[in-house]
């Protein structure tokens, strides 16, 4: 295990090129390039605003929808792509990894820093919306730091996880469009929690992207200390996950190059 954990450390400059190279692939081709990266949760913002306020009219009157909806959506965002683009981390380098000896995990880490990068930029629109609404953020905005960190090592572990499940089960995939449909909707991304009958309230105590997302809402919006306790155990928690699926990656790195 630390031998491991030492090989990923030797290969940072590795994980930093991966990470520089995702975000240069993305929009490589692009009319636009990289102001995509601001305009394309901007669209999604205003896409879902239209749906959700217009057309269904469920937009509330005692706070500002807009702003309630893109600190969802772009906090969504990030675990979004994280999950589409980190569980074929490993089976996208395929051809790297069988010729080259190199910490598989190296991979789906990498595409979890990249997104990372991409949720930076959706704080700017954040940012923006705040400033157009008039909405000042309180002294609980020093809790921002350690929500964008918890949910950092939450995706680690799952981007950790799926990465490796994938190689064996390729069906994953598609799977998980259906998983994180379920996770959206199951999530106040473009509802508002107290929308839930008393019954199903429980959903939102258990869920890590409800309280990640509304822990965003909390420091950003409402000027409310986030959920620390909530925020502790879905972080300590992830990281147990994330060392006990390196120690399995340790083990097991022989059965993915055969697999693949």
């Amino acid at each position: 295990m630390k031998t491991y954990i030492a090989e990923m450390i030797k290969r940072k400059d590795l994980l930093m090129y991966l990470v520089k190279s995702g975000l240069k692939a993305e929009h490589r081709n692009s009319y636009l390039g990289y102001f995509w990266w601001l305009l394309d949760p901007l669209l999604n913002v205003v896409v879902y605003y239209f749906l959700v306020s217009v057309i269904l009219g469920r937009g509330s009157d005692e706070f500002n929808f807009a702003v309630f909806l893109v600190i969802g959506l772009i906090a969504w965002r990030w675990i979004m792509t994280t999950i589409n683009t980190s569980s074929k981390a490993i089976i996208k380098y395929s051809s790297i990894i069988n010729q080259v000896y190199l910490p598989k995990s190296i991979f789906p880490l990498s595409f979890t820093f990249t997104q990372m990068f991409n949720f930076a930029f959706g704080v700017v629109v954040i940012a923006i919306f705040l400033i157009v609404n008039g909405i000042v953020p309180g002294w609980q905005v020093i809790f921002m730091p350690l929500i964008i960190v918890v949910q950092l090592v939450f995706l680690i572990a799952i981007s950790f996880i799926l990465a490796y499940v994938t190689v064996f089960i390729r069906d994953m995939d598609h799977l998980l469009t259906h998983v994180t449909r379920v996770l959206f909707y199951s999530s106040p991304i473009i509802w508002e929690g107290g929308r839930l009958p008393p019954e199903y309230g429980w959903v939102l105590e258990i869920n890590p992207v409800a309280i990640i997302v509304t822990s965003y809402r909390d420091v950003l919006m409402f000027q409310s200390t986030p959920n620390i306790s909530s925020l502790l155990i879905i972080g300590v928690t992830s990281i147990l996950v994330s060392i006990l699926a390196l120690y399995y990656y340790s083990k097991n790195e022989h059965k993915i190059i055969k697999a693949l």
